[in-house]
């Protein structure tokens, strides 16, 4: 890095916790350091739909007002990761050096995570609840300590098979402790998190306003252009298959078939919401660790034109899915974190622009999804709308439910909510519900 700029001065704005769940992952850690990068003035926001004008006066927190921590289940100091990332081109060169000190200030504040692989009935000693308990008191300790007006919580993991037996995959028992720990929760990952049918009636009764699930960072973003455009123009979409070479621990995760096919779950879900039906064809998804970070994305689609010609349009996606994904977190905490300062609770539908397989009721092309984004900005900014459009409460109350009374519900005054909302009970028997992939935050996605 060049000649470092003088950096800003400290912000007085309240400040508020981005507690993350994969917290020494590659995504988690291009976040971390992102933030300081371009709260310090090194780099521009690139990627930050959140720094855009139309963002602008919406009172979300400033960037130098996050404070980061989080939980994981490996031992890699930040400083360590982010290292590794700038050696395979990830982050910039010198700016682990640039930003260790908050690297170093965010890794003290990562807790163990758990179960780890291989554990029965929760883990050694402990039953799910417990598990529950231990996860939201470290997060509520770290509201206390750093003296923080809020926090999101957001799981950016590694993903998950889905939980065969009905148990409780460690994704859902992460975002039952943020929502016991009263805090807005966001999934980013394809994991079963609040889509658990055994978290329904704690989801609708936290009162807080929770997002998901499965960033659309590279392959599904362009599907969810290029499908309606198809359907616009009245082509018939014969088939759209796809192929994805990805290394890191996203890669090493997707090698499970049921952790993948948690994952094609939601691209399938954007052809379909789409097109008006699911084409023919699948997405292959092939780890290649020599990649590292780094992904290709393949599509083949094949449509009919006018008197039955037919054609084929074929796309090459080759990107850095921790890059593509790490701004989108940053503006998701953002945003939940004002959501929660406004008294928004339930599911943020309008976030469906962020994800493959959104919450709520919302569109699903991409142009009609940074629009309703472009409305919840402004309701944002001047808390205008009527709460009754988008299913999300802006009266902070619970909606009923004794969510006390239900095995994993909130202890009293400890209010927090996630991924599928009040009416999505059935929620947890899709196929893309989340899987179980030993370690729920073992090293963070991708």
């Amino acid at each position: 890095m060049s000649a470092e700029p003088s950096r800003p001065t400290p912000s007085t704005a309240p400040r508020f916790g981005v507690w993350l769940i994969g917290a020494r992952g590659s995504v988690a850690t291009t976040a971390i350091a992102g933030c300081a990068a371009v709260a310090g003035g090194l780099h521009p926001p690139t990627g930050m739909i959140t720094e855009t004008p139309d963002f602008a006066s919406c009172g979300l927190p400033p960037l130098s007002s996050l404070v980061f921590g989080g939980h994981d289940t490996v031992d890699c100091p930040l400083p360590k990761r982010a290292e590794h990332l700038a050696a395979g081109g990830v982050l910039p060169h010198g700016l682990p050096s640039a930003v260790h000190a908050e690297l170093v200030a965010a890794d003290r504040e990562i807790r163990p995570g758990g179960p780890l692989p291989g554990d029965t009935d929760g883990g050694p000693g402990r039953t799910d609840d417990a598990w529950i308990d231990a996860f939201a008191a470290d997060i509520r300790d770290f509201v206390r300590r750093q003296d923080l007006a809020g926090a999101v919580v957001v799981n950016v993991a590694s993903t998950e098979p889905a939980p065969a037996d009905g148990s409780l995959p460690p994704s859902s028992l992460y975002a039952a402790a943020a929502l016991r720990a009263g805090c807005a929760y966001v999934n980013f990952t394809p994991s079963t998190g609040l889509h658990h049918p055994a978290l329904t009636a704690l989801a609708a009764s936290a009162g807080v306003p929770y997002a998901g699930r499965d960033g659309k960072t590279g392959q599904t973003l362009l599907r969810s252009v290029l499908g309606p455009m198809f359907a616009q123009r009245a082509l018939a979409v014969r088939a759209w298959s796809g192929t994805n070479l990805l290394g890191g621990g996203d890669g090493a995760a997707l090698a499970d078939p049921a952790a993948a096919a948690a994952k094609n779950a939601g691209k399938e879900r954007v052809l379909a919401d789409t097109l008006g039906a699911a084409p023919e064809g699948e997405v292959h998804i092939d780890d290649v660790p020599a990649l590292g970070d780094w992904k290709t994305a393949w599509d083949h689609i094949a449509f009919d034109g006018f008197l039955g010609a037919r054609m084929v349009l074929q796309t090459t996606w080759q990107g850095c899915d921790s890059a593509l994904a790490a701004p989108l977190v940053l503006d998701l905490a953002r945003l939940a974190a004002r959501a929660q300062q406004r008294g928004l609770t339930g599911p943020l539908a309008e976030l469906g622009f962020y994800f493959k397989d959104p919450v709520g009721d919302g569109p699903a092309s991409l142009g009609e999804q940074y629009a309703e984004l472009k409305r919840f900005a402004g309701r944002l900014r001047d808390g205008s709308g009527d709460p009754g459009d988008t299913g999300v409460r802006a009266d902070g109350g619970t909606g009923g439910g004794a969510a006390g009374s239900e095995a994993y519900g909130t202890a009293p005054g400890d209010r927090a909510a996630e991924d599928r909302g009040p009416g999505d009970g059935a929620a947890g028997d899709r196929a893309a519900d989340g899987p179980r992939h030993g370690a729920g935050d073992s090293g963070g996605r991708r």
